[in-house]
């Protein structure tokens, strides 16, 4: 049947039966758009085993469900949108009418029905901002611990399908700030992390996804915090070129200083040191990364950042308590991983020549970052090392900047 050819009643039957499946199973976490062929393949791939749950006489053709995953047909995605809309706009007219009436906080049945339609709708459509906005209402109005559950529930289903829906990522942002006075926080935030790296590892350089994520470290407690910090270097691992995962631990850290610095009343020398520790372990895990993955500027990225606090905040003296930390030791070690990272073994091999790019771009801003007289001796081991040389050679395109560069270090 073609989309066109649904009359609004059987629309409306569709929509029903979507809503009495949504009902059924409020443990649904994932939701597919199949075409109508496939459905056959899908049945015959459940196989009728024990856990497979029948619906209705509409399964092959419309909806399939199985093991908290639901598939809708995409033929009749247009006729269940036009009557989800119609059904949910009509129910909030109608709530909106009763509310201005005398004496009159509500219909609970009107708010049932703008309930169950707005998340139908919500399902077709995730960008239907009247459709969040109205379950917002509701749900404040209401204050129950379970709505506001089912209202992360509803939004991590429709990042099932749509990984990047602002919409969705705004909505957990607004449950967990309205419930961040209620002792289940925590839970909700060990939760978040691990959606989080679920649908990162579907969905490559989800910004929206780390951002979220980003987010949710001002919620967190310190322990929380160091141990984000410790899971997320496994994943970083493994995706060396996603700066997204980079920028979670920057700001993990920051938080961590932030700890620290509101420390210095109680000198609390202990987390102080524990502090150092952990940028130095940082340190040294970035560097294994660059020499192991060659030419991944995400890596040098997070390598500016490090060595930026290692200068300003770490190395000379953190809020009294001091490292005997030797500046030029430093500054050596830079200049060591500048000569390792700056070898081209393979002209044909792009990694090595981006390799000694971001290698020597980095020890050209690291100089930037340090004050007189440190830098005087830092140029002249540059010149020493003939570094315009190297990058001339690596990427002669760039040659006017790096002369550029060379000579703002005279």
């Amino acid at each position: 049947m073609s989309e066109h050819a649904y009359s609004d009643a059987k629309a409306l039957d569709l929509l029903n039966e979507l809503e009495r499946i949504l009902g059924s199973d409020p443990l649904i976490d994932e939701v597919g758009f199949v075409h109508p062929s496939q459905f056959s393949t899908l049945k015959e791939a459940a196989g009728g085993s024990a856990s497979s749950q029948d619906i209705s006489e509409h399964e092959n053709t419309n909806f399939w469900i199985r093991d908290h995953k639901l598939g809708i047909s995409t033929q009749v995605l247009l006729p269940l949108y036009k009557a989800a809309k119609h059904a949910f706009m009509a129910a909030l007219r109608e709530y909106k009418t009763s509310e201005n009436l005398p004496g009159n906080s509500g219909d609970d049945s009107l708010e049932s029905e703008i309930m169950s339609h707005s998340k139908a709708l919500l399902m077709l459509s995730c960008d239907f901002g009247t459709a969040w906005n109205s379950r917002k209402f509701i749900v404040l109005k209401k204050q129950l611990l379970p709505m506001f559950i089912d209202e992360l529930l509803l939004s991590a289903l429709i990042l099932s399908y749509a990984p990047k829906s602002e919409r969705a990522w705004s909505h957990r942002r607004w449950v967990i700030h309205t419930v961040s006075g209620n002792s289940i926080l925590q839970r909700i935030i060990e939760g978040e992390s691990e959606l989080v790296e679920k649908i990162a590892e579907r969905s490559k350089m989800n910004y929206r996804a780390w951002n979220h994520r980003c987010w949710l470290v001002s919620y967190m407690t310190k322990e929380q915090v160091l141990h984000q910090l410790e899971k997320s270097r496994n994943w970083a691992s493994l995706h060396v070129a996603d700066n997204s995962c980079f920028h979670y631990r920057r700001r993990l850290m920051l938080r961590i200083f932030e700890d620290v610095c509101h420390t210095q009343a109680d000198h609390s020398s202990g987390y102080n040191l524990k502090f150092y520790n952990i940028w130095k372990d940082e340190l040294d895990w970035n560097e294994a990364l660059i020499k192991r993955y060659i030419g991944r500027e995400a890596l040098w990225l997070h390598r500016r950042f490090l060595s930026s606090y290692w200068i300003r905040h770490i190395a000379t003296d953190l809020h009294g308590v001091s490292y005997q930390f030797d500046f030029g030791s430093f500054i050596d070690h830079e200049l060591f991983l500048l000569d390792s990272c700056s070898t081209i073994p393979d002209d044909d091999f792009e990694d090595f020549q981006a390799q000694a790019i971001h290698s020597a771009t980095y020890i050209v801003w690291l100089t930037k970052q340090i004050h007189e007289p440190q830098r005087i001796d830092i140029q002249e081991k540059l010149r020493a090392r003939d570094l315009n040389r190297l990058l001339n050679k690596t990427c002669p395109e760039r040659s006017s900047l790096w002369d550029c560069l060379e000579a703002s270090q005279v």
